[in-house]
């Protein structure tokens, strides 16, 4: 079971690593070529630079925060994954790092909820 789970997420992993740099490259790309042609075109005044700025801040929010509780329940995930006997082929510790990063994505959506308001 193990060689047929590393045949599986192998790829899995390369597609998705591969598509995520694309994807980020050609989001930087086009705000880059879209801000650029607004600068030559004259549209840039106060009110546009606001929304640029209010983007960025909305984007990068507790960034610390959320990688902050994203590493403590793995690695919460993994210290209890040392104290419950499982098999080497059960998938328990899997379900077990899912929900542990689950809950720290879901008290990090609280948090900026609450801080938001």
């Amino acid at each position: 079971m193990d060689h047929n789970v590393t045949q599986v997420l192998m790829p899995v992993a390369i597609f998705g690593g591969l598509g995520g740099s694309v994807y980020f490259f050609t989001k930087v790309m086009t705000d880059y070529v879209l801000k650029k042609k607004m600068i030559e075109k004259g549209y840039v005044n106060d009110d546009t630079q606001a929304i640029f700025k209010q983007h960025q801040l909305e984007e990068s929010k507790y960034p610390s925060l959320k990688w902050g509780l994203l590493c403590f329940f793995g690695g919460l995930a993994l210290i209890l994954m040392e104290y419950i006997p499982a098999d080497p082929e059960s998938p328990l510790p899997y379900g077990l790092v899912a929900v542990s990063l689950s809950l720290g994505f879901l008290l990090y959506f609280f948090i900026v909820k609450k801080q938001s308001k």
